[in-house]
């Protein structure tokens, strides 16, 4: 009996310790997550703190985190002497047709390569994932004067050829049919006589939600922040995007810090509420995302 009583009891200790020590686990990585996210976001704290700083307390020693006499002064000389506001309208409309642009072709490219199978399709999906490792700066000149020839330069339009497709969000989206989709679901659709086109706006692209809200932000970020190609596509001041514009804020010889910065802050604005929107699409996107056949 003295045998049969110690064996329930040793297993709940055992269990109690198995959890104790789970918990000092939990605990640890929750203090390291919580380490690690706050110097991720001290930058971003020091470039909103900057921005409300005069000169003379930017170079102050030892640099102060919260600004002891908080000024506008900088986004007012940002405002009125620059057109920061010309930039971001431009950035917004690139980035804004560049996303749906790349949602369009994705979302047809991915389902065709996922539910219509053949050797042909195996092709160029290889080519097309070949092309996924290519930088993007190997053919910028050649394109660049694709875009000259057609007389685009300086414009929306020119910014937009370089990124109408996104080989990455192809392949994102292609997993994600193949994982949550089922030929059934098609099948029975194909049954009650629906078309092509109806499946794929009414029943594939509902369930591809997620999917594209992640390939979204992606894509946003991705023309919102490009650098190389405005810079040799634009060469007026009214046609930069916010990136080219911010470099105007250095010189060979000097940073003028307090307006980049508070130029940096208005700019990081429409970025926080386009992700703020689509958070949850973009961690379920990703998550929903396998990478087998």
């Amino acid at each position: 009996m003295d045998k049969d009583a110690a064996a329930p009891l040793a297993t709940r200790e055992a269990a109690r310790a198995h959890k104790a020590r789970r918990s000092a686990t939990d605990l640890l990585i929750d203090v390291v997550l919580v380490a690690f996210s706050c110097v991720m976001v001290l930058p971003l704290i020091l470039l909103v703190a900057n921005a409300f700083k005069s000169p003379a307390e930017l170079l102050a020693w030892p640099p102060t985190l919260i600004p002891i006499q908080p000024t506008l002064e900088n986004f007012r000389a940002v405002l009125s002497d620059t057109p920061l506001m010309r930039w971001i309208f431009n950035s917004l409309v690139f980035s804004v047709l560049s996303t749906l642009s790349i949602l369009a072709t994705s979302a047809i490219t991915g389902y065709i390569l996922a539910k219509f199978p053949s050797k042909i399709m195996t092709v160029i999906f290889a080519v097309m994932l070949a092309t996924a490792i290519v930088p993007f700066e190997v053919y910028m000149i050649p394109l660049y004067f694709q875009v000259q020839g057609l007389g685009l330069l300086n414009s929306v339009w020119g910014l937009l050829v370089g990124y109408l497709v996104m080989s990455f969000g192809i392949f994102l989206i292609r997993q994600n049919v193949i994982q949550t989709i089922p030929d059934e679901l098609l099948e029975a659709a194909r049954i009650d006589g629906a078309g092509e086109w109806w499946i794929f706006l009414k029943v594939v692209l509902p369930l591809l939600r997620s999917a594209l809200g992640a390939l979204g932000v992606l894509a946003f970020f991705q023309s919102w922040t490009v650098f190389a190609w405005p810079m040799i596509v634009t060469t007026t001041r009214e046609s930069y995007t916010v990136e080219i514009g911010l470099a105007l804020f250095q010189t060979g010889y000097t940073v003028d810090l307090g307006r980049l910065s508070a130029a940096s802050a208005v700019v990081l604005i429409p970025s926080i509420i386009f992700f703020v929107f689509l958070r949850r699409n973009f961690v379920k996107g990703i998550a929903s995302t396998g990478l087998k056949d």
